[in-house]
């Protein structure tokens, strides 16, 4: 009888939740843009990279903009598809324009679309149906992942309902603009570390996206950290992320921060080892409870190091090789990081 997988067994038939590279790097010109895409190929898909249409299209030359987004998805650069782009929020008169030049003249599909400045679940709810429209009307074969930014009261306000719709793969906050919205009743200390992680606002609406998306199985991401010079803050500030308020993934605006926000999310050596044991263990005894050492494992603690190997994967660290069959699927083809 072949043995089963971990995916197989521990979600009672459910997909598990969703595991996202660790880093989204964000470039808004086509010089970082292509700067951010060398930087991929070098360190391979640990990190993914967002064309941003939002910030980086000039006034009145958004459709230029779009296209030259449009252009670099799925062409030489564009090595591992693990590309994604921003578009103009809701209120933009652009954002379905935005879609729809992307969609029709890109090589692939980015590899998800951000939606900014969400303001309710109904304005996420069309913006994410026209995505889904225009790609069915493309004839793109499959669906492409939608990401919201909660940077406004009315998209923390309806957290769990924004991760709860069809489509959406990720959340991410969106400090500057969330502290901004309070009208100077959070100083702007806030806006960097340690305020940023102390104060109570802040603090709430961190927790409430990543209670959110847990969930919902999808994928937290944390907002950027200012700091470009000292690497050790941003390797910090993506600990605390990590540790202290539960995110998998965070974004950068630097490309010095990408290799840094990866190790800190990437789990230790021993960890690895350790979960890469247990789970070997209970797939030999048929996914019963096993000891490991002085402590007992069932389902509950095996899907947590199975966790452990997922993320390990997408970082870029090595599995032992008496795990790999763990990702294998109907004994062949390997799980996505995804």
């Amino acid at each position: 009888m072949r043995a089963l997988t971990p995916a197989e067994v521990l979600f009672d038939g459910e997909a598990p939740p969703t595991v996202l590279p660790a880093c989204d790097h964000y470039a808004g010109s086509e010089k970082l843009m292509l700067k951010s895409l060398a930087l991929q190929q070098d360190l391979g898909p640990v990190f993914d990279i967002t064309l941003d249409c939002e910030d980086g299209a000039q006034v009145g030359r958004e459709a230029e903009h779009a296209e030259l987004v449009a252009s670099l998805l799925g062409s030489g650069h564009d090595c591992f598809g693990r590309v994604g782009v921003r578009i103009h929020d809701f209120n933009h008169a652009h954002w379905r324009d935005d879609v729809r030049l992307i969609l029709r003249a890109a090589k692939r599909a980015p590899a998800y679309i951000t939606l900014p400045k969400i303001r309710s679940v109904p304005d996420a709810a069309e913006m994410c149906a026209y995505i889904e429209a225009t790609r069915r009307e493309l004839g793109i074969a499959q669906p492409v992942p939608v990401q919201l930014l909660v940077e406004t009261h009315g998209a923390l306000a309806r957290a769990f309902d924004l991760a709860a719709l069809p489509g959406v793969e990720a959340l991410s906050f969106g400090l500057m603009d969330f502290v901004s919205a309070h009208d100077g009743a959070i100083p702007d200390t806030a806006m960097r570390s340690p305020g940023q992680f102390d104060h109570p606002l802040v603090r709430r609406a961190k927790l409430e996206i990543a209670a959110a998306c847990h969930a919902h199985g999808k994928v937290p991401s944390h907002n950027v950290s200012t700091e470009v010079r000292d690497m050790s803050v941003v390797a910090n500030d993506a600990s605390r992320a990590r540790n202290e308020f539960g995110y998998t993934r965070m974004w950068s605006i630097h490309p010095a921060q990408v290799p840094v926000i990866v190790a800190a999310f990437a789990p230790r050596e021993d960890e690895i080892v350790t979960a890469a044991e247990i789970l070997l263990a209970a797939q030999s005894a048929h996914w019963g409870p096993t000891r490991h050492h002085d402590t007992l494992h069932d389902r509950a603690s095996y899907r947590y190091y199975w966790s452990v190997l997922r993320r390990a994967r997408s970082t870029g660290r090595t599995i032992p090789a008496e795990a790999a069959p763990l990702f294998a699927t109907n004994g062949s083809t390997q799980e996505s990081a995804s």
